[in-house]
């Protein structure tokens, strides 16, 4: 496993495979983006996201069977490992934490 950070998107593209969960995939990821974010990334920007999330050690990847309704494509889809896991709740409390330093945010 390489790598112990990651930048927003690389955040929001974890945390969307992990609420997909068993449907994550490409396309599916996007929309969920633009549902949750209103953000509507190109392909190409999630792929490359999802590629250099893999290589950290933070996603897994598998390929699905072909379908009648893929014209015999297959899908890959992807999950949190172990390690993306922890670096969600990682980024979370530290968020939360900084959160909280803020006079304005903190409810003080």
């Amino acid at each position: 496993m390489r790598g112990g950070h990651i930048g927003e998107f690389e955040e929001l593209v974890l945390l969307t495979v992990g609420v997909l969960n068993k449907n994550a995939y490409g396309v599916a990821i996007k929309d969920e983006l633009l549902i949750r974010t209103k953000r509507k990334p190109g392909i190409g920007a999630l792929h490359s996201a999802l590629t250099r999330l893999e290589n950290k050690g933070f996603l897994t990847s598998w390929m699905e069977d072909a379908t009648e309704d893929r014209r015999g494509r297959r899908k890959r889809f992807y999950g949190l490992t172990k390690y993306g896991v922890a670096i969600l709740q990682q980024s979370h409390e530290i968020r939360n934490e900084m959160f909280k330093l803020v006079p304005n945010l903190a409810g003080r």
